[in-house]
């Protein structure tokens, strides 16, 4: 057996057994597609296995995610910090093995997966910020950022929505160092792809415009290495590569059956298989003294690779100085500390969140040069375009703004992978209501503490005319119960600033929710909205506390006017973020909502699902529990009890019940 067969064949059993040992996972895919990690892992990519981090690596993602006994055996084999040990304590507790990838968690990991597609996506974003970063600090002679994005797929990825509105615009944006290695081996988990996907990827992808290859035979690493060198070669399109593979191979009574996908082999076909595979080893987790000499030297040659990419960069630092710092810095993510000075905290008078959003992005965009992002056909409508910077394009790589297209989910995930590349700060944008399609990408994103910036605007019924299809009502729940994830729904300009601070400065993703319709900037606003929740009017000894989020602080703010007037005392409190407040002390969060005050009425344009919380049992909640309908806004404002008018009586209902 020479080497390569031998390496392989340590994946495939170390694989295997990880997973008969937990009784739990998914073999199929490491014993199919094993040859083609391997070749690119030791044949073509450039990594060093013992600096994860370093900038000009590679970057692999295991899109498949199910498979990740195969990431885990590459990882211990090429010395990213995995021992047999972890090996064996595949999917248990508190392993740095989990059941699916996790970033952050275990070395070596660029992305977390399993929700599947999101991986090719995730691989995009990550491929175009190698692109837009290499246009910026690149000079001739110094090609200080020069890598590829690969990513291992297969036919469930490949299934979901979310790797064809990727793929689509990999081509539109010319991302030709994203290589996507397709393990094609037509079996899901309910059985053959003859039941629900019999299209030809290959010519799909060719109709996105990618350069497709293919290779007949998974285990013919030669044929496998001279297409991924090939895709390579391809600069101006991305490329695919089917690798015809049978899931399971090696396993005399489950290679090419659904069986294979997703269940433990079982210790008699484990013994069946490595004689199968001619595997003379009788030990488990066992890796031949000959492949660890081997592996050596593969681990060697990254490090080379790095030292040689240093030694380049000390001479590009000495050469441009500045451009060398400001690389730094962009990969540093350090935000400027005049974020905090008063010029970003002007009172823009009567404005929609969502235009004084759209002022305060285009100031940040002086002070924040690597701040990147789009949306999804809704720039004009999402206030989110920086108006001083370019498009990017395939044309023009220097361009920070992007045209996503009418692709929430893509768009998301893609922001993912930009994060995570390193280098960038990227913000996206949307309808909120269409927060439901990028929902699985916030959560990852959440999962992951990846600081992305979702602006999302026509936050309400104040949508108006169109109605209830584009009117958010349970979205502001949805996005609180994410953990991690923090959503900031300013009531005019001064908190819009704080939003956008918070969102720079956090280590965890963020949601600016973004009125249509324009807001009154009051007076006392300010730069205590950073704590989440603060007072903006108070009496001694208050009554009743008001509490409220966006475009409905103004109607508390107002109706404490009318409780005045009838004697009666009104704290008003401002919560644009539960989040952050949750954050601060619980001296605090006593001083602005003390347990004493039992009377409390919170008001939002949206479910009530988790106000509860604050207003306890004898308070109440004005909400919109119910679809919105197609009006105008202040109408429909009336029309749901959103006025200072029933705020008031709502008070005084509960006042009389306390």
């Amino acid at each position: 057996m020479n080497m390569d067969s031998l390496t392989i064949n340590t994946i495939r059993t170390l694989s295997i057994d990880a997973i008969e040992k937990a009784n739990s996972g998914h073999p199929g895919l490491p014993l199919g597609a094993a040859p083609a990690a391997y070749t690119l892992w030791a044949k073509v990519m450039n990594h060093n296995p013992h600096d994860s981090k370093w900038d000009n690596r590679d970057r692999f993602i295991l899109s498949a995610g199910h498979g990740s006994a195969l990431l885990y055996s590459l990882l211990h084999l090429f010395d990213y910090g995995l021992t047999i040990e972890d090996l064996k304590n595949f999917r248990q507790l508190d392993s740095l093995t989990p059941g699916h990838p996790e970033y952050r968690h275990t070395n070596g990991v660029e992305t977390t997966t399993g929700p599947l597609g999101q991986g090719i996506a995730n691989a995009v974003g990550m491929a175009f910020a190698e692109t837009y970063l290499a246009n910026k600090f690149n000079r001739e002679g110094f090609p200080v950022v020069d890598h590829y994005t690969y990513a291992l797929c297969g036919d469930g990825c490949l299934q979901e929505g979310v790797s064809a509105e990727s793929s689509s615009l990999a081509e539109t944006l010319g991302l030709g160092k994203l290589i996507i290695l397709y393990d094609s081996n037509k079996i899901t988990i309910e059985g053959s792809t003859e039941t629900a996907f019999t299209e030809n990827v290959g010519e799909r992808y060719k109709a996105y415009g990618w350069q497709v290859i293919t290779v007949e035979d998974g285990n013919d690493v030669d044929a496998i290495e001279a297409a991924i060198n090939k895709a390579k070669k391809e600069t101006k399109k991305p490329s695919l590569i089917e690798i015809k593979t049978q899931i399971g191979y090696g396993s005399p009574n489950k290679q090419g059956k659904a069986s294979a996908h997703g269940e433990p082999l079982g210790a008699e076909e484990i013994v069946a298989t490595k004689k199968n595979l001619g595997w003379e080893y009788k030990k488990d987790f066992f890796v031949p003294q000959k492949v660890r000499e081997y592996m050596d030297t593969l681990i060697k040659e990254g490090e080379k690779k790095e030292k040689a990419w240093k030694e380049m960069f000390k001479k590009y630092k000495a050469k441009y100085p500045e451009l060398a710092e400001e690389y730094k810095q962009w990969y540093s993510g350090k935000i400027s500390a005049d974020l905090m000075d008063d010029k970003f905290w002007t009172n823009e008078g009567e404005i929609a969140t969502r235009s004084a959003s759209e002022k305060v992005l285009n100031k940040l965009a002086g002070v924040v040069p690597y701040l990147i992002g789009g949306s999804a056909d809704l720039g004009p409508s999402n206030k989110s375009v920086m108006k001083e910077r370019e498009y990017y394009s395939k044309d023009d790589r220097g361009g920070s703004n992007i045209h996503f297209g009418i692709r929430e989910f893509a768009m998301t995930a893609m922001a993912s992978g930009m994060a995570a590349h390193g280098g960038l700060k990227p913000y996206i944008a949307g309808f909120f209501v269409f927060s439901d399609y990028m929902k699985s990408g916030l959560r990852m994103q959440a999962l992951m503490g990846l600081p992305v910036i979702s602006i999302f605007t026509h936050d309400s019924i104040g949508v108006g005319e169109d109605g209830p299809t584009h009117q958010p009502v349970e979205q502001l729940a949805a996005l609180r119960s994410i953990p991690g994830y923090t959503v900031f729904r300013p009531c005019d300009s001064k908190e819009t600033m704080a939003g956008w601070y918070l969102a720079l400065t956090r280590k965890s993703p963020t949601a600016l929710v973004l009125s249509r319709q324009n807001l009154k900037t009051l007076d006392e606003t300010g730069k205590d909205a950073l704590k989440g929740a603060y007072i903006l009017k108070d009496e001694k000894n208050p009554d009743i506390i008001l509490m409220a989020t966006g475009s409905e602080v103004e109607l508390i703010y107002d109706a404490a006017d009318k409780l005045a007037e009838k004697g009666i005392k009104a704290r008003v409190v401002s919560m644009p973020s539960w989040e952050v407040f949750e954050e601060q002390s619980e001296a605090y969060k006593e001083k602005i909502l003390p347990d004493k005050i039992r009377a409390r009425v919170a008001v939002e344009a949206a479910s009530s699902l988790g106000w509860h919380k604050y207003v306890g049992l004898d308070g109440a909640v004005i909400s919109m529990d119910t679809f919105g309908a197609s009006a105008p806004a202040k109408e429909l404002f009336k029309r749901f009890g959103f006025t200072a008018d029933n705020v008031v009586e709502t008070a005084l209902k509960v006042l009389d019940k306390n």
